[in-house]
C-alpha cells in the first residue's frame, strides 16, 4: 500500500500550520487585534503546560527559579525550538534560542513572539507574583536568534522594555497603550469634525496605527509633549505620516480649539516664502496692493506646522528665528511689531545636522526648532503595523469606490511584507488604491506591485552591507572597551578618533559604559 500523501505530516507541523493560518485569518479582522487573540491562547495554554509539568514532577508548591527555567525550556525545545539558559538569579532569567519552533515562516508573523512572551510571563507571574518579558532579539524579526529576558523583580525590570504581567493578569502595557491610543484618537476625531466643514466631505478622519513598539513610543511622546509649549522637530522619510503626528500633538494640547495651519515650505517659491509666512504691508513690493496676513497671523493661538522646513531660504530662516526667540514679527515692508502666540512644529525628511555642517541651515535655528525631536520609523521598521494599515486603507477605499473587499489573500500579504516601501504609508495607500479598482469578490488576490529585481537586490545589498559593518564596529568597540576597562581616552587613542565620537557610537549602539568599567 502506498504511503499517504500526508505521511510526513507530524503533530508539530500540523500545529505550526494551524497557528500560522489562524494568524492570517486574524489579520483580516481589523479591529479584533490578533495580539489579543494570541494573548488569550498563550495565557490559557501556559496554564495547561504548567499543570502538566506539575503532574509529571509532583510539584505542588510554587516553582523556584530552577524549576521555572526547566519548564519554559522544555516547552519550547519539545516542539522544535533550540532554547538554552544564559543566566538566572532571583531577579532575572535570560534564555537564548537559535531555532524557531514555527520554522522560517515565522518571519511573516513577528506577532507570534507575543505567544512566547505570554507563556513565559504568565507562568512566571503566577509563581513569582510579577514578571516582565523583554524580547531583545527575535528570529521572527530576522535577528538570527532570540534573546529573552524574564524579570521577576519589578525593581530590576525598571527601565527595560517588555510586556508586564501581575499574577494571572494579562499585559498591563497593552491596556495602557490602548487607552492612550483611544485618547489620542478621540482628540484627533474632535479636531477633524471641527475642521470637516471646511474640507472635502470625501476626506476621512485621521487614524494612527501603532501596534509596533517604535510607534507606541511615539504615542507616549505625544502625550508628554502635547500639553507643553515646546517646539518639536519631526524627522522621517517621505510618506511616514509626519503631518498626522503633528496634528495629534495639536489635538492633545490646550490649543486644540485654535487653528492648525500646515504649510509645505518646499511648495512655496523662494521669492514668496517670507510674504506667505510673515505677511506683507500694502506697497511692500510691486503687486502688493493690500495688507496680507501671513500664516503666522492666521495660526494665532494655535499651531503652525512647517513641513520641509529645510527648504526655507536664508532670509526666511533669519525671520523665523526671530519669531521663535522674541514671539513677535514684522510683516514684509512693515515697521510695526506684532506679538505672536503660535506653537511651531517643524518636519523634514533630510538630515538637518548635515545641512548645518554644510552651512545650508542656520545652526541657531536648528537648535531652536529641535528642542524635542520625534523620529518617525519607516514602514519597514514597523512590520507589526502592516496588517492593520492594510485593513484600515481597504476600509476607506471600500467607502470611496463602493467596494466590498473584506481582506487580502495570504499571497498578497506576503508581497506586502516582502516589499521595501520606499514611499512608506503613502505608497502603500497608492498601491492598494490601484489594486482595489480591479479587485472582485470579497478578497483582494492581486497586488499591482512590480518588484524590480535590480532595485531590490541593490536595496538588500545596501542593507546587508550597513548591518554587517554596524555589527563589526559594535563588536570591535566592545572589545576595545573591555581591553581598556572602559577608559574613553585610551579607547579614543587606540581607535584614532575623538572621545566625542566614541560617546556618539556608544549612544548609537546602546552600549552601557558602566558595564566595562572596573568597580572598586
Amino acid at each position: 500500500m502506498k504511503n499517504s500523501p500526508l505521511s510526513e505530516l507530524t503533530p508539530v507541523f500540523f500545529l505550526q500550520t494551524f497557528i500560522l493560518e489562524l494568524m492570517h485569518a486574524s489579520e483580516q479582522q481589523g479591529q479584533k487585534h490578533c495580539e489579543q487573540l494570541i494573548e488569550h491562547i498563550a495565557k490559557t495554554a501556559g496554564c495547561f503546560f504548567e499543570e502538566t509539568y506539575r503532574d509529571n514532577t509532583r510539584k505542588n508548591e510554587q516553582l523556584d527559579v530552577e524549576s521555572y527555567t526547566e519548564l519554559i525550556l522544555d516547552i519550547k525545545n519539545n516542539i522544535g525550538g533550540k532554547f538554552s539558559l544564559v543566566s538566572s538569579n532571583q531577579d532575572c532569567i535570560i534564555v537564548t534560542n537559535s531555532r524557531c519552533p514555527f520554522g522560517e515562516q515565522v518571519t511573516n508573523f513577528p506577532e507570534l513572539c507575543r505567544m512566547t512572551s505570554s507563556v513565559f510571563g504568565g507562568i512566571a507571574a503566577r509563581n513569582f507574583g510579577y514578571a516582565k518579558v523583554e524580547i531583545k532579539k527575535s528570529i521572527a524579526r530576522q535577528d538570527g536568534k532570540c534573546d529573552v529576558c524574564i524579570y521577576t523583580n519589578p525593581q530590576a525590570a525598571k527601565g527595560h522594555a517588555g510586556m508586564e504581567y501581575t499574577d494571572t493578569t494579562p499585559v498591563k502595557e497593552i491596556n495602557d497603550i490602548n487607552e492612550l491610543q483611544f485618547r489620542i484618537e478621540t482628540n484627533l476625531q474632535r479636531l477633524w469634525h471641527k475642521q470637516s466643514k471646511q474640507i472635502s466631505k470625501k476626506s476621512q478622519s485621521p487614524t494612527i496605527i501603532a501596534k509596533s513598539p517604535m510607534m507606541q513610543k511615539i504615542l507616549h511622546s505625544i502625550e508628554v509633549i502635547a500639553p507643553t509649549p515646546v517646539t518639536v522637530l519631526i524627522q522621517g522619510q517621505t510618506g511616514v505620516g509626519k503631518e498626522l503626528i503633528a496634528r495629534a500633538i495639536h489635538a492633545m494640547s490646550d490649543r486644540y480649539h485654535k487653528p492648525f495651519i500646515p504649510i509645505n515650505c518646499g511648495a512655496i517659491p523662494e521669492s514668496l516664502i517670507e510674504s506667505a509666512l510673515f505677511g506683507h504691508e500694502k506697497g511692500a513690493f510691486t503687486g502688493a496692493i493690500e495688507v496680507h496676513h501671513g500664516y503666522f497671523e492666521r495660526a494665532e493661538g494655535g499651531t503652525l506646522f512647517l513641513d520641509e522646513v529645510d527648504s526655507l531660504s536664508p532670509a526666511a530662516q533669519t525671520r523665523l528665528l526671530r519669531v521663535i526667540q522674541e514671539a513677535e514679527l514684522e510683516r514684509v515692508g512693515g515697521k510695526q511689531t506684532l506679538a505672536i502666540d503660535v506653537r511651531i512644529i517643524s518636519a523634514t525628511n533630510k538630515n538637518l545636522e548635515s545641512l548645518v555642517k554644510q552651512n545650508l541651515f542656520r545652526n541657531d535655528l536648528y537648535y531652536r526648532i529641535n528642542v524635542v525631536r520625534l523620529d518617525i520609523p519607516s514602514l519597514t521598521e514597523r512590520p507589526e503595523d502592516l496588517p492593520y494599515l492594510v485593513q484600515l486603507i481597504i476600509q476607506r477605499l471600500n467607502t470611496r469606490y463602493g467596494k466590498e473587499i473584506e481582506s487580502v489573500s495570504r499571497e498578497v500579504m506576503q508581497k506586502i511584507r516582502a516589499y521595501h516601501w520606499p514611499g512608506n504609508v503613502r505608497e502603500l495607500e497608492n498601491i492598494l488604491e490601484r489594486s482595489i479598482l480591479f479587485a472582485t469578490g470579497k478578497e483582494m488576490t492581486e497586488l499591482d506591485l512590480e518588484f524590480s529585481s535590480k532595485t531590490e537586490n541593490a536595496v538588500k545589498w545596501k542593507d546587508v552591507k550597513e548591518q554587517t559593518l554596524a555589527r563589526i564596529e559594535k563588536s570591535f568597540l566592545e572589545t576595545i572597551l573591555k581591553q581598556n576597562s572602559g577608559n574613553i581616552k585610551q579607547v579614543s587613542e587606540n581607535m584614532g578618533i575623538t572621545s566625542r565620537a566614541i560617546y556618539a557610537k556608544l549612544k548609537k549602539y546602546k552600549i552601557n559604559l558602566a558595564d566595562f568599567r572596573i568597580s572598586g
